[in-house]
């Protein structure tokens, strides 16, 4: 029975910028019928990448013809081989496992036999990180955030009084009692939606990722009754006078004493929202990563400017202690500093990758 033993070598690329290899070093060693090493001679060698398992669909084909060394060893690079199916640069390296599998013919021909299939353990990383690089020629980074892209719909029946949401990735409805035509009737953010239902005075949120509808006491449908920002809400509540925020990635609310409904009541950022507690003298950030409010830092306020907001951070101005304090929504803390006010050019942000 022929065998080879082989092993796998995968090129790590450190620079997206640089230009990345179509190909993966692969090192075998040919044996014959009795279990020799085929030393000096001509074998050719059929490589196949399947996709999933060892007997999974066939996404690239490639032909070698090699010369042994003197221990029967064979050097070559897969993806630089002779293409019969697919193409190598069309693998995507990103999704699902992938096996190789390598045939032989010891007398160069084409009359291969199965050696053996073998999982490739590490992803070429490379070549994963070529497909996302901007800058290349191979990158289909744009292509698969387009497919991966859906456009979810909402639409108000008079006839039974509730909003549908219509999914795209489920292809299914789900109606909630409320909401309506007129403006700000229906509020949309990132696939997802609020309503406001005056029978029972609440909000209600559609979260697109569970297909679920959730409903808090507050809100209403004039401006600024509902925020907005990156699939996440925030509604206030009479009631309690507290806040509400909607997270998206727990669709749970949580509330806070403070907020309002007019401008500037509340100020969103990246999904994080900041009020202001006449109550206290304190402004807090409810942070949608971490899904919680911030222990409060004396401060800000509700007029222009009070609050200053950049890539999910908040900066506030405290006339107690002359100082400006600035809210990482990293850490989930505050940092003062003397100085800052809250008139046009006080506090100046610059936004950061």
């Amino acid at each position: 029975m022929k065998k080879l033993y082989t092993s796998i070598g995968l090129f790590l690329a450190t620079l997206l910028s640089a230009q990345v290899p179509q190909a993966f070093s692969y090192q075998t060693i040919a044996f014959n019928a009795s279990g020799a090493p085929i030393a000096n001679g001509n074998v050719a060698l059929k490589i196949s990448i399947l996709e999933n398992s060892a007997t999974g669909t066939v996404l690239y084909t490639e032909t070698h013809n090699k010369t042994t060394n003197s221990k029967g060893l064979v050097n070559l690079n897969i993806g630089q081989g002779t293409a019969t199916t697919g193409t190598f640069g069309g693998i995507n390296w990103g999704t699902n496992t992938k096996f190789v599998k390598v045939e032989m013919d010891p007398a160069g021909g084409s009359n291969y036999t199965n050696v053996g299939v073998n999982q490739l353990m590490s992803v070429p990383y490379a070549l994963v990180a070529d497909k996302i690089n901007l800058n290349s020629d191979n990158s289909t980074f744009n292509e698969d955030l387009i497919e991966n892209k859906s456009a979810n719909f909402a639409i108000y029946n008079y006839g039974d009084g509730k909003t549908y949401v219509y999914n795209s990735k489920t292809g299914t409805w789900s109606g909630q009692t409320g909401g309506g035509t007129g403006t700000n009737y229906v509020v949309a953010s990132n696939g997802n939606f609020v309503i406001y239902n005056y029978g029972d005075g609440k909000t209600y949120a559609y979260n697109s990722k569970t297909g679920m509808w959730s409903g808090q006491t507050g809100g209403g449908t004039g401006t600024n009754y509902v925020i907005a920002s990156n699939g996440n809400f925030v509604i206030y509540n009479y009631g309690d006078g507290k806040t509400y925020a909607y997270n998206s990635k727990t669709g749970m609310w949580s509330g806070q004493t403070g907020g309002g409904t007019g401008t500037n009541y509340v100020v969103a950022s990246n999904g994080n929202f900041a009020i202001y507690n006449y109550g206290d003298g304190k402004t807090y950030v409810f942070n949608s990563k971490i899904g919680t409010w911030s222990a409060g830092q004396n401060g800000g306020g509700t007029g222009t400017n009070y609050v200053v907001a950049g890539n999910g951070n908040f900066a506030i101005y405290n006339y107690g202690d002359g100082k400006t304090y600035v809210y990482n929504s990293k850490t989930n803390i505050w940092s003062g500093q003397n100085g800052g006010g809250t008139g046009t050019n006080y506090v100046v942000t610059s936004e950061s990758n």
